[in-house]
């Protein structure tokens, strides 16, 4: 039996995006296959395992200050965390992927520890089961970048697309393929950002998590974990253990963190809620997140063509319990 029918009904969305079996069903159709430069070089490489995709409670616990010191000692199975935004025209789908340290093996780099980054997927509501897909904003670092597939009636808004979102067969339908670099992990549609030598390919699962075999294993399963859920991160918004403030993980500099003094930074990382882009105009801070609608009004044109209208949207409170099967 697929792994997308496990739990579910024949057709999930029917009723909206309110359930979690909906929610599962929509990003596993959409989640993209993903690329993971690789670099083995130093210490704080440990041999490529600190370029690997995992969950950030990876370590059997939600304390963010120990999460850089315990990446040698523990597994890091692939997982990467989905949630759902929607409005009458459009479904948003946010795709976090997390890594234990944003590390260099330069003196002149700085390091922190956790790292959280992610891409938007804009999926039009037309009438289909899981829509048809027509962009994505991408997170790397401090900046957002917008990119379209072939064939897409979206262009460039009052930001400029910066390319083409491309597109691979998995499990007999097409799926975006997105890319991160080694090290500080900012994140892009492929071939923005390429595997150059070593790299990990990942592949979206529902009920499988697994740890690259090498720094060159080219078939992983990620699994995708529902944000809004028992596993998953905004439910934990208020833990002081996991966050120092809204939005921003709690990291410090023990463990190494820092080839010299001073070039380990603190409370660094960012949550989807917390992540900004520093110089697009009145997007503020975490709108990618719980005001996906009004970015991609200002990205794409036509924007008339987003409504603005949430029926589901958890990060400000509307729709059904997240929690509901």
């Amino acid at each position: 039996m697929d792994e997308d029918s496990l739990g579910m009904s024949k057709s999930p969305l029917l009723n909206g995006v309110g359930s979690t079996a909906a929610r599962a069903a929509l990003t596993k159709r959409w989640a993209p296959i993903h690329y993971q430069d690789v670099d083995q070089t130093g210490s704080h490489a440990l041999g490529g395992k600190s370029d690997y995709l995992t969950r950030v409670d990876f370590d059997g616990d939600w304390n963010g200050a120990n999460n850089w010191d315990n990446t040698s000692g523990r597994a890091l199975t692939a997982h990467a965390y989905q949630s759902v935004v929607e409005t009458s025209t459009h479904w948003y789908l946010l795709y976090t992927y997390f890594h234990p340290r944003d590390w260099s093996d330069s003196i002149f780099d700085t390091e922190h520890e956790n790292d959280g980054e992610g891409v938007l997927l804009i999926v039009q509501r037309d009438g289909s089961e899981y829509g048809q897909l027509l962009g994505a904003v991408t997170v790397a670092h401090k900046d957002f970048y917008s990119f379209v597939p072939t064939g897409s009636p979206l262009g460039s808004g009052t930001e400029t697309v910066d390319g083409t979102l491309s597109l691979a067969q998995f499990e007999n339908v097409a799926h975006p393929i997105t890319a991160q670099e080694a090290k500080g992990h900012g994140l892009k549609a492929w071939p923005a950002v390429d595997i150059v030598g070593d790299g990990v390919k990942y592949y979206p699962s529902l009920s499988t998590a697994e740890e690259p075999s090498s720094p060159t294993d080219s078939d992983v399963r990620y699994k995708l974990i529902d944000l809004y859920g028992s596993e998953g991160l905004w439910q934990r918004r208020s833990l002081s253990s996991l966050f120092a403030s809204d939005g921003t993980f709690l990291g410090d500099t023990s463990g190494g963190c820092g080839l010299i003094a001073g070039n380990c930074g603190t409370n660094s990382a960012n949550a989807p809620w917390g992540w900004d882009d520093q110089n697009d105009g009145p997007i503020l801070r975490g709108e990618i997140a719980f005001d996906p609608a009004k970015l991609a009004a200002y990205y794409f044109s036509p924007s008339a063509s987003f409504s603005t209208t949430y029926t589901f949207n958890p990060f400000k409170g509307i729709g059904a319990d997240p929690n509901q099967p």
